[in-house]
């Protein structure tokens, strides 16, 4: 688990993406996170097919997040 947290740490204040449970995905700017792996988005998108909406700043609850990654 040490891990996971360091690769959070290094993504901080760079752009993620983020799934959810239910195939939803976000993509934003990480600028937090905790144990839980709740996490703060800043500049949040929400992609669906191609589309995306904009969120502006957003809070994820960590029991939703499926995958973390570096957005292309």
């Amino acid at each position: 688990m040490a891990s996971t947290f360091n690769l959070l740490k290094s993504s901080l204040n760079k752009q993620v993406l983020v799934k959810l449970k239910g195939g939803r995905e976000l993509r934003g700017v990480l600028k937090s996170y905790d144990q839980h792996l709740n996490l703060m988005l800043d500049e949040a998108e929400e992609v669906r097919e191609g589309k995306t909406r904009r969120l502006g700043r957003v809070i994820v609850r960590g029991d939703n997040v499926v995958l973390i990654s570096p957005a292309a």
